[in-house]
């Protein structure tokens, strides 16, 4: 069987309830057409860079899939009669990533508390004598 990691976008609507439910749902159909899901990861409401349907945020979640190709493209097409996912994508891997995945590292990296940024240096930089005067500026209409 082959491998597959499995990311899909779910309005931002919908609970994060509902959206476990989605991957339950989601993670029986591949188990029925004979694969099996590992990893699941829940990665939360997160901005999108632009909008979807007139989402501006969604819910992802990623999942770890070991199947043949017709179960994911079954899954594939049920997602796609499902008008609270937004999104999907489904890459073929050649193995799946042990521990979290980066977007998880991410988050743990920024709830860390931050250091003493007292050691750094602030704005006392040396003059730059390579450079001249600019001049007075020009009126706005001068410019374009």
């Amino acid at each position: 069987m082959a491998l597959y990691e499995h990311v899909l976008l779910a309005r931002q609507d919908v609970s994060s309830q509902q959206v476990e439910a989605l991957i339950e749902q989601y993670k029986g159909v591949i188990e029925a057409n004979g694969g099996k899901v590992g990893r699941i990861e829940h990665w939360g409401l997160k901005s999108l860079t632009y909008r979807i349907n007139k989402n501006r945020k969604a819910h992802y979640a990623l999942m770890d899939i070991d199947a043949p190709s017709d179960a994911v493209k079954e899954m594939e097409r049920q997602m796609r009669f499902n008008e609270d996912i937004l999104r999907f994508m489904t890459v073929s891997v050649d193995a799946h990533e042990e521990g979290p995945s980066a977007m998880l590292q991410k988050r743990d990296r920024d709830d860390r508390p931050r250091g003493d940024r007292d050691d750094r240096p602030r704005g006392d930089r040396p003059d730059r004598g390579d450079r001249g005067d600019r001049g007075p500026r020009r009126p706005r209409e001068d410019r374009e």
